[in-house]
């Protein structure tokens, strides 16, 4: 059996109604392993987007938060550390221990 993958704790919140998706919770600290399993790198946002979809995204539309190639939604903003993440290199933004990650939702219903 494979030893369990080091972790790292990561900060996730859910915002403009994204909480329904991940079991109606606004915050959510999870243990995000600390290299992507298929190809051995430092895990970035775009690991922590489809590891969100793989373990705790508990709604059958997954597209209201991801697209069927893997990439965020249109209309989902993301902060990394309170910085929006196209300063920060969007999906390729290496995350660190404690790193805060928020998705908000602009689209509203009408």
């Amino acid at each position: 059996m494979a030893p369990e993958p080091e972790t790292m704790p990561i900060s996730v919140d859910f915002l403009g109604g994204l909480d329904t998706l991940f079991s109606n919770k606004t915050s959510h600290t999870i243990s995000l392993p600390l290299l992507n399993p298929s190809d051995s790198s430092p895990a970035n946002v775009g690991f922590l987007i489809s590891y969100l979809v793989k373990h705790h995204l508990k709604h059958p539309r997954t597209e209201f938060f991801v697209q069927g190639d893997g990439h965020l939604t249109p209309g989902i903003l993301v902060l990394i550390n309170e910085a929006d993440w196209e300063l920060e290199g969007e999906e390729e933004c290496e995350l660190k221990a404690g790193d805060k990650v928020v998705f908000v939702s602009t689209m509203h219903g009408g």
